[in-house]
C-alpha cells in the first residue's frame, strides 16, 4: 500500500514543481548532494576522503521538450569536465528519458553519444539507468549500439522483471548495477511479492559475481550485504570484482563501515532541484528508507522532520497556502 502511495506521489506534477521551489526548506539536502556542480564536487570530495567513490546523477527524467534534453546534456557534460578537472573519484549515471528518449530515439542517441564520447576521453564510466518497462527495450537498444564503439558504458538489471535473467546473461561482459526495481510494474512483466523479488535479486547477484565483468550491488538491505560477504568468501571472489552501492543520505554509517572493511563502495550521488520524483521512488522501492532518513534528520536536530516525508504533506500545504 505504501509503495502505491509513494509511486502516485512521484508522478504528481504539482508537488514536483513545488519541490523545486521549496526543496531546501524541506530538508532536500539530506538526500541530494547539491543543487549545482560546485556543491556536488564538494560532496564527492567528502565521500572520497572516506574511501568512497561516487556515481553522479543529474536529476531529471521523462523529458518531452528538446530544449530540456539539450540542457540536461550540457549539464552532464559540465559534470564530466568538473570530475576530471577536480580529480575526484566519480563516474556518471544517467536516464535516457532525460536526454530525449520520449521525444525521438535518434535525438536521444545523439545526446548519449556525445556524453559517452566525452567521458571516454578520460576513461570515465557511463551508466545508463533503467526506467519503467515501457522504456526498457529502447534503453537496451541504445546500449547495444553504443557498446559497439565504446567500452566505458554499462547499465542496470532490475530484479523484479521476469526477463532479468536473460538480460544479465546477454550483458555479462559489461559492468552492471543490479537493483530490485523502483517502478510499479504489472504482473504481466514483473514479480509482485517481496519474496519473489528478493530471491531473484540474490540469484542475479550470484550469477554476475561468478560470470560477469564487474558487479555493482545496489542495496540498503544488510541481509543481502551479509549474504554477499559470505558468498564472495566461499567462492573466493576478489573484492576488485564488485562494489556495494547505496544512495546519498542513506545508511551513512554502514557506507563508511563497508569501506573501512576493505570493500569497494560507491555512493549514488544525485544533484539538482528535480529531486522529488527520485526520492518518492526510493521510498516506494523500500518504504523502510523513510525510517533511515527520519533517524538522520532527528540526529541532526534540524527542522526538517516534515520534509523527510519527501514533501508529500508539507509541499501540498505550501502550495495550498500560496494559492490562497
Amino acid at each position: 500500500m505504501l509503495k502505491d502511495v509513494f509511486m502516485a506521489l512521484s508522478k504528481n506534477q504539482l508537488l514536483t514543481s513545488a519541490a523545486k521551489k521549496y526543496g531546501l526548506k524541506l530538508g532536500a539536502q539530506t538526500v541530494v548532494a547539491g543543487t549545482n556542480v560546485e556543491d556536488t564536487i564538494k560532496s564527492i570530495r567528502e565521500l572520497n576522503a572516506l574511501g568512497i567513490s561516487a556515481t553522479v546523477d543529474n536529476l531529471g527524467e521523462f523529458v518531452f521538450e528538446r530544449s530540456e534534453a539539450l540542457k540536461a546534456k550540457e549539464s552532464i557534460l559540465e559534470v564530466i569536465e568538473a570530475i576530471q578537472a577536480n580529480g575526484v573519484d566519480a563516474h556518471i549515471s544517467l536516464k535516457p528519458t532525460q536526454l530525449g528518449l520520449d521525444i525521438d530515439y535518434d535525438f536521444c542517441y545523439e545526446n548519449l553519444y556525445e556524453i559517452v564520447a566525452a567521458a571516454s576521453k578520460y576513461d570515465m564510466h557511463i551508466n545508463l539507468d533503467m526506467e519503467d518497462y515501457g522504456h526498457l527495450q529502447p534503453s537496451f537498444d541504445l546500449i547495444d549500439t553504443l557498446s559497439k564503439e565504446f567500452s566505458n558504458v554499462g547499465t542496470v538489471i532490475q530484479a523484479y522483471f521476469y526477463r532479468a535473467q536473460d538480460d544479465i546473461e546477454k550483458y555479462k561482459d559489461m559492468r552492471l548495477r543490479i537493483v530490485k526495481g523502483a517502478y510499479k510494474e504489472s504482473v504481466e512483466h514483473a514479480y509482485q511479492t517481496k519474496q519473489e523479488i528478493d530471491a531473484n535479486y540474490i540469484k542475479l547477484i550470484e550469477y554476475h559475481l561468478l560470470n560477469g565483468k564487474f558487479t555493482s550491488i545496489a542495496t540498503h538491505d544488510h541481509n543481502v550485504i551479509n549474504h554477499v560477504k559470505k558468498f564472495v568468501k566461499d567462492n573466493q571472489i576478489s573484492n576488485d570484482k564488485f562494489e556495494f552501492q547505496m544512495l546519498y543520505g542513506f545508511r551513512k554509517d554502514m557506507q563508511v563501515d563497508l569501506a573501512k572493511e576493505g570493500y569497494n563502495f560507491c555512493t549514488y550521488v544525485p544533484f539538482g532541484d528535480d529531486w522529488y520524483g527520485y526520492f518518492m521512488r526510493r521510498l516506494a522501492e523500500r518504504p523502510q528508507n523513510l525510517n533511515l532518513v527520519v533517524k538522520q534528520v532527528f540526529n541532526k536536530r534540524t527542522n526538517t522532520a516534515i520534509g523527510v516525508f519527501a514533501g508529500a504533506f508539507a509541499l501540498s500545504q505550501l502550495v495550498s497556502k500560496k494559492k490562497k
